[in-house]
């Protein structure tokens, strides 16, 4: 019996590790690599925000020079896993809101850092009920206590 074999294509976005579609103008995923770039500005997206940090593992070391040579923005805000600040959540919900109506794609290492920023600026932002908010966060993780206590940090600055 031959079994077939599914060779991944980076010519697709679903295949960007934990790739999640969160609406028409918003994606998160881990770190994308150089040719996941090209295939995110084919998508459409107009802006890249990185929250990983630049030595983190698989990092693109010249992602900057790499996003912008396609033609998309790109905005660094690195993010200490062990040490998220409420002033990064700040920081990152000012370029969303800076940037509103572009099409942004959002990533990290895990894309944990990514869905967890995500689900804030949802709740607080769009409104969103914590439920709803949560579902896709949790597609990607359940938050560890250092990031369960950011999350609440955020929630009680901004509620």
């Amino acid at each position: 019996m031959i079994i077939p074999i599914r060779i991944m294509s980076h010519n697709c976005i679903e295949n960007i590790y934990n790739y999640l579609k969160i609406s028409d103008k918003i994606a998160t995923s881990g770190q994308p690599d150089k040719e996941d770039i090209a295939t995110i500005k084919r998508a459409g997206y107009q802006l890249v925000i990185n929250l990983a940090m630049s030595d983190s593992p698989d990092a693109l070391v010249d992602e900057k020079k790499v996003v912008e040579a396609t033609g998309m923005e790109y905005i660094h805000i690195p993010v200490v896993w062990d040490n998220p600040l409420i002033e990064d959540a700040k920081d990152f919900f000012k370029m969303m809101e800076l940037n509103v109506n572009k099409k942004i794609f959002v990533h990290c290492v895990a894309n944990k850092r990514a869905s967890v920023f995500m689900y804030l600026y949802r709740y607080i932002y769009d409104s969103l009920n914590e439920e709803e908010a949560k579902k896709d966060l949790y597609a990607i993780w359940i938050p560890n206590q250092i990031w369960h206590k950011l999350i609440q940090d955020v929630i009680d600055v901004y509620r």
